[in-house]
This record gives structure tokens, C-alpha cells and sequence, in this order.
């Protein structure tokens, strides 16, 4: 008795995670890129927030923060 309630618990917390989980992210992401863009790394950005977006269902945008060899882009991301 006390085995089935404890896998009956097991399943309910499951549950209840795989339905929280469902719903992340719930607003569009920004992906920084703490370089210029048209450059290699922007297009390689763009590409994994092309395919990000369509498997997550949610949309990704491309913040393009170049200067100071990258500095400016990373400290950015790191302040979000």
C-alpha cells in the first residue's frame, strides 16, 4: 500500500513538471552577440535562432552589441 501511493506521488510530481515545463520560455528570447553585425558569428547566431525557434515555438532575436573586442556584448548578457 504504501509503495503504490509513494509511485502514485512519483507520477503526480511528473506530471505537474512535464506541465510546467510545456510553457518555457513564455516571452520572445535575445540571444546577444557581442559583435558587429555580418559577420561570421552573426550569421551563425542567426541560424541557431532560426532552428531554436522552431523546435521551442517561441520567437528568438539577434542583439548585435559589437565594440571594444567584444566587452561591450558580454557585459550586456551578463547584466540580463
Amino acid at each position: 500500500m504504501r509503495r503504490l501511493a509513494s509511485i502514485a506521488l512519483l507520477l503526480l510530481a511528473l506530471a505537474t513538471g512535464a506541465a510546467a515545463a510545456e510553457n518555457y520560455p513564455s516571452r520572445p528570447v535575445r540571444l546577444v552577440v557581442p559583435f558587429p553585425p555580418g559577420g561570421s558569428n552573426d550569421i551563425v547566431a542567426r541560424m541557431v535562432a532560426a532552428q531554436l525557434g522552431e523546435r521551442m515555438g517561441q520567437q528568438f532575436f539577434i542583439d548585435n552589441r559589437g565594440g571594444a573586442g567584444g566587452t561591450i556584448g558580454t557585459e550586456i548578457s551578463r547584466s540580463v
